[in-house]
């Protein structure tokens, strides 16, 4: 019934059938086909699957990062970056990156991240000499970062399927965040060298100070959130709402950007997208029922533990796999997909489930700049006013250091796994 179903997904996808009806309707044929499951308690299963209060923090942490994206902050934080790091060869790019990893921090979303900070730095940047494809596919990788950094969506909804802490998530994906922002900027560096990109001049101090001043009501909100959950102040959950509550605080009465017609945009793009995620969600939970009952997990479980090959190269078979399912599609239903399966797979070779969490995230992330998909390389191409084809070429050495990237968090557990570890004591 494995190969059935796996015919049925595939055919379904090609067609372009919503990957929710698709994910439903193949597992609901395969288990009317096999008997092995009560096909009455689907719309209970998929009800049961929403009915999580672990759950609402995705939701609520979209809502943020909406009021986030319309809130007014994205200039504050570019002068911020600015003043940090706009000194620096390839000033701008690196301007690009930093920022990013700010909003990051906010947002939670890297389609949102690479939207609004792409809409200011990308014309700058072409503006001051960039290339306008580079500048583009800086922004686009630069965006990875809004599903790394947290608070994010990818990481709730993994610790949800997986049964991991999401705050032990949110603290392991730190040093991870940073790492893959200084890398990129490596990258960008390297590029603007061999380029001839000049630099700007450092700013003072009391410059650095007032730009900061400007945007630290905005960077306050990590460190709330973090410092909330940490202090046993409130759970995650509770976190995405006081994240959502404080965005609108900042929004109406500090920045003024949030009107009602706005707040009304702001809404509705969140219900389309919390409806589709719901239905993905609800649509994997019967899904994962079947894989359960069938014991497909356990089996594929078995059958790599029997096998010689060592545990690094079966994780870097994993990752591969990941690689090319992120290429096709979006990470959040990759995640809520996958898993299930390679959860268990994973835990029996060694491998910390908060750890496997990180791989999984950052690795699905360089789907985001990968064709034929590339959400954040299309968004990029729209704001920078070119093609995404244009931009297929200079996003290459991204990848490329997100895929170093994601061999060191195999290889250093203690960067991801071990950090949770040691702040969760």
């Amino acid at each position: 019934m494995i190969i059935t179903l796996l015919i049925i997904l595939f055919v379904l996808f090609i067609s372009n059938v919503p990957i929710a009806v698709a994910l439903g309707l193949a597992t609901f044929i395969v288990v009317f086909l096999s008997g092995s499951v009560d096909v009455s308690t689907m719309p209970q299963r998929m009800f049961s699957a929403l009915d999580s209060f672990p759950l609402l923090a995705a939701p609520f942490f979209i809502l943020a990062g909406k009021i986030m994206e319309h809130g007014g902050i994205s200039e504050k934080l570019v002068h911020f970056a600015g003043s940090l790091v706009g000194h620096m060869r390839g000033g701008l790019a690196h301007v690009s990156i930093v920022t990013c990893m700010f909003f990051a921090a906010l947002s939670g979303s890297s389609v949102a991240t690479t939207a609004a900070i792409g809409a200011i730095l990308i014309p700058a940047m072409v503006k001051a000499g960039y290339d306008r494809n580079f500048s583009a596919a800086v922004q686009a990788a630069g965006g990875t970062t809004g599903v790394i950094i947290p608070p994010s969506v990818p990481m709730v909804l993994f610790a949800v399927t997986g049964g991991v802490s999401i705050g032990d998530l949110f603290l392991a994906g730190i040093i991870p965040g940073v790492m893959v922002g200084l890398s990129l900027m490596v990258v960008a560096y390297i590029y603007s060298a061999l380029k001839g990109y000049k630099t700007s001049k450092q700013q003072k101090f009391s410059q650095m100070g007032r730009s900061f001043l400007d945007a630290v009501l905005a960077l306050l909100m990590p460190v709330i959130i973090l410092g909330g959950i940490y202090g046993g102040f409130f759970t995650a959950t509770e976190a995405s709402v006081v994240a959502v509550v404080y965005g609108l605080l900042i929004g109406i009465f500090v920045y003024r950007k949030i009107t009602f017609s706005v707040f009304r945009e702001i809404l509705l793009s969140t219900v389309l997208m919390v409806s589709a995620l719901s239905l993905i969600v609800a649509s994997a939970s019967f899904f994962g029922l079947w894989l359960t009952v069938e014991r497909v997990p356990h089996m594929m479980g078995e059958y790599v533990s029997g096998t010689d090959m060592p545990s690094f190269i079966i994780f870097i078979m994993i990752v591969i796999v990941l690689l090319v399912i992120g290429m096709f599609m979006e990470a959040l239903s990759a995640i809520i997909i996958l898993t299930p399966i390679l959860l268990p797979i994973v835990t029996s070779l060694g491998m910390d489930p908060v750890q496997f969490g990180i791989v999984m995230v950052v690795t699905l992330s360089i789907g985001l700049i990968t064709p034929p998909v590339g959400m954040n390389l299309f968004v990029a191409a729209k704001v920078g006013n070119t093609r995404y084809e244009s931009l297929i070429q200079p996003a290459l050495p991204f990848i490329a250091v997100l895929i170093l990237d994601v061999i060191i968090f195999i290889l250093f557990p203690q960067l991801s796994a071990g950090i949770a570890a040691m702040l969760s004591r």
